[in-house]
């Protein structure tokens, strides 16, 4: 029964904490690009490039 007496106090502090996370993310417009993030890992890497820094021509 002691426990309730820890227990309850810290998760009403992580609720707290967590509400207060959620609308700093949302005041800072964490949450306005949700489309862009998820296409990132399709977009084309740069071409490959030789020692000099130079783009290497393509092979065929």
């Amino acid at each position: 029964m002691n426990i309730l007496l820890v227990m309850i106090p810290l998760s009403i502090l992580l609720a707290l904490g967590a509400g207060i996370a959620f609308f700093w993310a949302v005041d800072h417009d964490q949450f306005d690009d949700l489309d862009t993030p998820k296409l990132l890992p399709l977009l084309d890497a740069d071409a490959p490039r030789d020692r000099d820094g130079e783009p290497t021509e393509p092979r065929a």
